[in-house]
């Protein structure tokens, strides 16, 4: 074979494979990846205090009244939690000052429950010195019968009455 034949079937032939190679196709980039928003102020830094704040918002310091069984002066189980969040404020607040304001239902005489509102907030003072508050940050005084929250006559109103108020006067 002469040389342009040669060269002519060398170029079909390099012609002819590279029609039948397949070609890699790659796939196309990724959209780019949407940008944070750019918050406008960047969140608190908690140091794991409460504040004064945290009186409106926490759902646990929100809760201030405990409330006793009929004649009874100890702390339900159920109270147990309130008495420790109110406690880690006063702990974390040494400026805070609270009073506890004892009631009682209108059954029995003033002087009973006068005694024993005055009881109830004790009750209610010792456990928050126990979880941790300060005697000088909380002061007691009793109501007795003479601040009801319900004024009805039957025991579902008096349940409501026999309690104790928790009054920050300083926070």
């Amino acid at each position: 074979m002469n040389k342009t034949v040669r060269v002519a079937l060398v170029a079909l032939l390099c012609v002819g494979a590279a029609a039948c190679t397949k070609k890699e196709v790659k796939p196309p980039p990724p959209p780019p990846a949407p940008e944070a928003p750019v918050a406008q102020t960047p969140p608190p830094v908690s140091n794991g205090k409460y504040t004064p704040a945290d009186l409106d918002t926490d759902a646990c310091l929100r809760q201030r009244v405990v409330y006793f069984d009929f004649n009874k002066t100890e702390i339900k189980p159920e109270f147990q939690q309130i008495i420790a969040c109110h406690a880690k404020y006063l702990q974390d607040r040494p400026t805070a000052r609270m009073r506890l304001e004892g009631n009682t239902d209108e059954r029995g005489t003033r002087e009973y429950n006068l005694g024993l509102g005055e009881r109830r907030a004790d009750a209610v003072s010792s456990a928050l010195q126990a979880a941790g508050g300060s005697a000088s940050q909380i002061s007691v005084i009793s109501y007795g019968k003479e601040k009801p929250v319900c004024r009805e006559h039957n025991e579902a109103c008096w349940s409501k009455n026999r309690r104790v108020d928790i009054v920050y006067t300083a926070q």
